[in-house]
C-alpha cells in the first residue's frame, strides 16, 4: 500500500488543517468556562470571512436577528469587537448551519408550553411577545395590548393577535452572561467586562459556589469536561483517588479515571476530586468526579468574601484592593500553576550530548535533587538555579597547555572538553516536581531527527494571592491588590468581626454597576441567615425583598453598618456599606510578570540591553520617557540612562567595576550607538571628525578602543592623557585616556583585552 499510495500530501493537509489553519484553535483550559465559552464562540473571519482591518461599525453592531440567537453582551474588547460573538444560552444551529431560537407557541390569545425553535426569516413573518409579559393563571395574558417584536422591531399590539412568546427571559445572553447576578442592574460594557474576566478566573484551591447565584451554575459545570456524573442508576463498587467503578447492572461495570496535577493548556492545575464512596447508590445524573473550579456539582470560580466600600489612607485609590493577610493565611485566593520545561538530547558533530549527574564545575547543592541517571526525582523542591536535567554536549579540543596536560595525565579523561548544558530552573521560580516523562526511541517513541531522547519536567507553584494580583468581582469591578493588613488592622464591625476586603466607593457610581451593591447587600443577609441565593437574569430580587431579608438577620435596612479602626479603635465617622460579594481571581499575576536585571545580554550591533522578560532584558527608555526627565530637569540621571545604563561599553563596565569596588562612578564615554553612526557614515565615504575647543580629533582613533572592544594601556603612552594628542595634517591621532581594562574581572562577555594597535604606530611618530 505504500508503493501505490503516497502518505506525504494527506499527512501534510492534517498536520496543516490543525497546526495553523484559522479554523482550528488551541483550546482555552484556563476554567471550565472558558472551555465551554470558547466551544460555543462563533467568528465573522476565517478562511471567506470578514477581515478585521476591512469591517465596518454595521457588521460589528448588534441586529435585532441577533434576538435570542447571539449574545447581546459577550464579545472581546479591542479588535474584534462585533466580529467574534457567542451563541447565546438556548440557541441551537440547524442542519442547514443557520441559528435558531426557541419560542412558546401562542393560540387564541393563550400561552402553550409547546416550544418551536424558529430561524431569523421565519421570525420576522411572526409577532412575538417578550418573555416579561404578565400572564394569568390560565396562560393568559393580563394585559389587553403587549409589548412584542413585529417584523424583529419593538411594537405593542392586542393580545389575541400575538403568535409566539419568548421561552426565557435569560435567552438574549449566553452562558458566561447568564452568570452575572442582578445582570439587569448593570451598565452593558461592566456587564461585557464582567463576562470576560469570568473567562479569566484561575482555577483556586479552595472552591465555594457563590451565595448569591444565578441557578445557571450546575448547568454549565455538567457541560464541560470536568464533571464526570452517572449515566444511569447504579451502585459504586470501587471509590478511591485514582478510579471509581460504577456498577450499573449485574453484566456492567464502568471504570471512571481521576486526573490529578495535570498541566491544562494555560498551565494551571486540573486535579480532580471523587464525590462518592463504595457502597453508595447513585442514580442517573448525580456527580461521581468533579475537577477545578467546580464545588458541590456547580461552577465556582472564586470565593465569597465580606467587603467594605470605603477609602483607607488612600491605599485603595484607582480601583486598587486592600486585602486581610486572613486570606494569604488560609489559602483562600491561592491556585496552583505548572509549568513544563522540555529539554532534548541531540546528536552533535563532535558526539552524542550525555544526560548525567557528573557536571563540571557545578556545586553538589544544585544537584542534589537528580537521580543517578541526572534527572530530577518527583516530589523533589526545588528553588531558583536548581538543575532539573543534567546534560552535557561535547565541545572542540582546544590545544592544552603544559599544566593542562599534567591535570589530564594525573585525573584521566574527566576534564575532557565538554559544556555544561543542563536545565536549570527558571529565574525567580520554584516548586514541587510533580511529573517527569522521557521519550526515547527504545520505548518506541517517534522523535525528530538528531534527536536522541527527549525528557520532560512538570514543576507545580503554589500561588498565593500577592500584592500585583489583579482581583474582580463579577460585575466588570476589578482592581489591583495595592495592600495586604494584619488581620488586626482592618476595619471591623460591633461584633469584633474584621472585613476581608476594603473596595473604593469611587468605583460604583460613574461606572453605574450597581448590581455589585444588590450582591452585597442581599449576600449579607443571606450569609448570616443561612442560605444561598438564586437571582435569575432580567428577574432579579426585589429591593424590597431584600431589605426585608437584612432586617429579618438583624442588619440596618440600607445595609450601611458602622465600622472601627483596626489601627486606633475608634469608630469611623461615616456609616459605611458592609456585605458579602464573590471575587475571583485573574490570570494577571504579578509573578508571571514581576521581572529585574543589573547586568545581562546585550544586542550585538547596538551594545544595547534587549527587552523583555524572556530575554532577561532592560526597560525600555524611549524618546517620551527621555522628554518626561527632560521636562523634569533631571539631566545626571538622563545622561546615565542613555550612556552607562545603556550602550556606553567602556563606562557601564567602569560603574560596574566602581560598585563592586565601593568607588565613585567616573563619567560616562562615547555610546555605541554614536560609533555605529560614524560606521554608517563612512560606509557612505564621508568622513566624520570630533570637532574640540583646540583642535580637530579624528573620530576614528577615538572611538576604536570602544569599536573593538579594546584600549591601550596607561603605560604604553609618554603624553598626558586627558589632553588629545595634536597632530599636524591630521595623518594620526589621539586616544582619548587610556582603557585599562586588562585589570578587571568581569562577568562572561564582558572582558576587554588590551589592545596593541597603538604600540607601532607611537614608534613611527616618535
Amino acid at each position: 500500500p505504500n508503493q501505490l499510495i503516497n502518505a506525504r500530501p494527506v499527512v501534510a493537509a492534517v498536520r496543516e488543517f490543525f497546526a495553523s489553519s484559522q479554523l482550528s484553535q488551541f483550546m482555552d483550559q484556563t476554567n471550565p468556562l472558558s472551555e465551554l465559552s470558547h466551544k460555543r464562540r462563533l467568528s465573522s473571519m476565517g478562511p471567506g470571512g470578514l477581515s478585521r482591518e476591512r469591517a465596518g461599525l454595521d457588521v460589528r453592531d448588534a441586529h435585532p436577528t441577533h434576538y435570542g440567537r447571539i449574545c447581546i453582551i459577550e464579545t472581546p474588547e479591542g479588535g474584534n469587537v462585533g466580529l467574534v460573538l457567542n451563541l447565546a444560552s438556548y440557541a441551537r444551529i440547524n442542519e442547514y448551519g443557520f441559528i435558531e431560537a426557541p419560542y412558546r407557541k401562542v393560540t387564541k390569545g393563550k400561552v402553550t408550553n409547546d416550544v418551536v425553535y424558529l430561524d431569523a426569516a421565519e421570525e420576522a413573518l411572526e409577532i412575538i411577545a417578550e418573555a416579561g409579559n404578565a400572564l394569568n393563571d390560565d396562560h393568559t395574558f393580563t394585559e389587553d395590548r403587549v409589548s412584542v417584536r413585529k417584523n424583529l422591531f419593538p411594537a405593542e399590539v392586542d393580545s389575541s393577535d400575538v403568535t409566539y412568546m419568548d421561552a426565557s427571559k435569560m435567552q438574549v445572553i449566553g452562558t458566561t452572561a447568564a452568570l452575572v447576578p442582578f445582570v439587569e442592574k448593570n451598565r452593558i460594557d461592566r456587564n461585557l467586562t464582567g463576562s470576560n474576566m469570568q473567562r479569566q478566573a484561575v482555577p483556586l484551591v479552595k472552591t465555594s459556589s457563590p451565595i448569591v447565584s444565578t441557578g445557571v451554575e450546575a448547568d454549565i459545570a455538567r457541560n464541560t469536561s470536568q464533571l464526570i456524573v452517572a449515566r444511569d442508576d447504579g451502585e459504586i463498587v470501587k471509590a478511591d483517588g485514582d478510579e471509581v467503578r460504577v456498577k450499573y447492572s449485574p453484566k456492567e461495570i464502568v471504570s471512571y479515571h481521576v486526573t490529578h496535577f495535570e498541566q491544562s493548556n494555560d498551565d494551571r492545575s486540573i486535579n480532580q476530586k471523587v464525590k462518592v464512596r463504595r457502597g453508595d447508590h447513585v442514580t442517573k445524573g448525580d456527580v461521581l468526579i468533579e475537577g477545578a473550579s467546580i464545588a458541590d456539582g456547580e461552577l465556582a470560580l472564586g470565593r465569597d468574601f465580606v467587603v467594605a466600600f470605603m477609602p483607607w489612607n488612600g491605599y485603595n485609590m484607582d480601583d486598587s484592593i486592600i486585602l486581610s493577610d486572613r486570606l494569604v493565611r488560609d489559602d483562600e485566593l491561592t491556585s496552583i500553576n505548572i509549568d513544563d520545561f522540555m529539554v532534548e538530547v541531540r546528536e552533535t558533530k563532535l558526539g552524542p550530548e550525555i544526560v548525567t549527574r557528573d557536571i563540571p564545575n557545578v556545586s553538589e547543592e544544585s544537584l542534589r535533587h537528580l537521580d543517578e541517571n541526572g534527572i530530577v526525582s518527583v516530589g523533589a523542591e526545588v528553588k531558583s538555579g536548581d538543575v532539573l536535567v543534567g546534560k552535557i554536549t561535547p565541545k572542540g579540543e582546544q590545544e592544552l597547555s603544559s599544566e593542562e596536560r599534567l591535570l589530564r595525565a594525573i585525573f584521566g579523561e574527566k576534564a575532557k572538553d565538554v559544556r555544561d548544558t543542563s536545565q536549570r530552573m527558571g529565574n525567580g521560580k520554584h516548586g514541587k516536581v510533580v511529573g517527569v516523562r522521557v521519550f526515547s526511541r527504545e520505548n518506541g517513541h517517534e522523535l525528530k531527527a538528531g534527536v536522541l531522547m527527549q525528557i520532560q519536567i512538570f514543576v507545580a507553584q503554589l500561588c498565593k494571592v500577592a500584592v500585583g494580583d489583579k482581583l474582580a468581582g463579577r460585575h466588570g469591578n476589578k482592581g489591583v491588590v495595592a495592600r495586604i493588613l494584619p488581620e488586626a488592622d482592618m476595619p471591623f464591625m460591633e461584633n469584633g468581626a474584621p472585613v476581608d476586603v476594603i473596595l473604593n466607593p469611587l468605583g460604583v457610581p460613574s461606572r453605574m454597576n450597581l448590581g455589585q451593591l444588590f450582591e452585597t447587600h442581599l449576600g449579607m443577609a443571606a450569609r448570616a441567615l443561612g442560605y444561598k441565593v438564586i437571582t435569575a437574569p432580567f428577574d432579579g430580587v426585589p429591593i424590597n425583598d431584600i431589605q426585608s431579608e437584612l432586617v429579618r438577620a438583624g442588619l440596618p435596612e440600607d445595609g450601611k453598618v458602622q465600622l472601627f479602626d483596626g489601627l486606633t479603635g475608634e469608630a469611623f465617622l461615616e456609616k459605611t456599606t458592609v456585605g458579602n460579594m464573590y471575587i475571583i481571581k485573574l490570570h494577571h499575576m504579578i509573578a508571571d510578570k514581576i521581572h529585574a536585571r543589573s547586568t545581562g545580554p546585550y544586542t550585538m550591533v547596538t551594545q544595547q540591553p534587549l527587552g523583555g522578560k524572556a530575554q532577561n532584558g532592560g526597560q525600555r527608555f524611549g524618546e517620551m520617557e527621555v522628554w518626561a526627565l527632560e521636562a523634569y530637569g533631571a539631566a545626571t540621571t538622563l545622561q546615565e540612562m542613555l550612556t552607562i545604563k545603556s550602550d556606553d561599553v567602556y563606562g557601564r563596565a567602569k560603574a560596574y567595576e566602581a560598585i563592586i569596588k565601593n568607588q565613585e562612578i567616573t563619567g560616562p564615554k562615547i555610546p555605541e550607538s554614536f560609533n555605529v553612526l560614524v560606521k554608517e557614515l563612512q560606509g557612505l565615504g564621508l568622513r566624520v571628525d570630533l570637532i574640540d575647543d583646540f583642535a580637530t580629533i579624528d573620530a576614528e582613533h577615538v572611538l576604536i578602543s570602544d569599536n573593538e572592544s579594546s584600549g591601550v594601556a596607561a603605560d604604553e603612552l609618554d603624553s598626558d592623557l586627558t589632553t588629545p594628542i595634536i597632530i599636524n595634517d591630521d595623518t594620526v591621532v589621539v586616544v582619548d585616556e587610556a582603557d585599562e581594562f586588562g585589570e578587571i574581572q568581569l562577568e562572561d562577555g564582558m572582558s576587554i583585552e588590551i589592545a596593541d594597535e597603538y604600540k607601532d604606530e607611537e614608534a613611527k611618530e616618535a
